[in-house]
């Protein structure tokens, strides 16, 4: 005798419309994770210009950390929340590379190194850091090899600077006697920061004062703190020239965390 027929335990086949329904729902969910992760926790940067040389490069794609220093209207796409002050505030620490807008031009994002804290006196003599009237140690180290449009490197004489918690960074020195170089006693303001750009002598920071200038940077316009690179270009290769990306590409940044 035959066997009796039993019913298949195959699934039931879907139809397109559940199929595409199902994908939909995908790519909104990892949609919206991607719209949290960039509103709350983590923000991509590119530095255009050389003012972080040589910690930061002209090409250099970073994640910046938003919830370092809690939350202000800048910290949303747009200043799409409008409200004064920040939230969940945390205090940026002396060192920090910090992402912030531009006082005197709220459209623009700027990112610079903490120098100084609320209440410090900050000042510049020949080239020379000054926190609190106590000279920051500046050693002379390797120079740095900059590359010129010819493809042939110039030595920058770079320095080592070690701040007065211990955070160490290189800066460059490129010119003596330069704008930057020696300042009046600056005195920064309560709930205000000192930034500066370790290239010296090709950054626009606190050291210049007045309209259109940077001056102190208030807390509430602190969009975060810069953690990670996680990809460079040296700007050789477009965006519609991928056969040439892997050439172009800085390998050896990828990941570098920033200090």
């Amino acid at each position: 005798m035959s066997e009796p027929l039993t019913k298949s335990s195959d699934p039931p086949v879907k139809s397109t419309a559940a199929e595409l329904w199902d994908i939909t729902k995908v790519v909104l969910q990892a949609l919206a994770l991607a719209i949290f992760v960039r509103i709350f926790l983590y923000q991509p940067f590119n530095i255009p210009s050389g003012s972080m040389e040589n910690t930061l490069l002209v090409g250099d794609y970073l994640f910046v950390s938003k919830f370092s220093y809690g939350y202000s209207k800048y910290s949303f796409p747009f200043d799409a929340i409008p409200f004064s002050g920040r939230i969940w505030s945390g205090e940026p620490e002396r060192g920090d590379i910090a992402v912030f807008r531009k006082p005197t031009n709220l459209e623009e994002d700027f990112i610079k190194r903490v120098i100084g804290l609320p209440g410090d006196k900050v000042q510049m003599k020949d080239g020379q850091l000054y926190i609190n009237g106590e000279a920051v140690p500046k050693v002379r180290v390797e120079d740095y090899d900059e590359p010129d449009r010819y493809g042939n490197d110039r030595k920058i004489p770079r320095f080592e600077e070690t701040l007065p918690n211990g955070v160490k960074y290189f800066v460059l020195d490129r010119w003596p006697d330069s704008e930057g170089d020696n300042t009046s006693e600056f005195t920064v303001p309560a709930g205000h920061y000192f930034m500066m750009g370790d290239n010296r002598d090709n950054s626009s920071d606190s050291r210049f004062q007045g309209p259109d200038k940077v001056g102190f940077v208030p807390l509430e316009n602190f969009i975060g703190r810069a953690q990670i690179i996680f990809y460079s270009t040296d700007g050789t290769a477009g965006w519609l020239e991928p056969w040439r990306w892997p050439v172009a590409t800085r390998w050896s940044r990828i990941g570098q965390l920033t200090r």
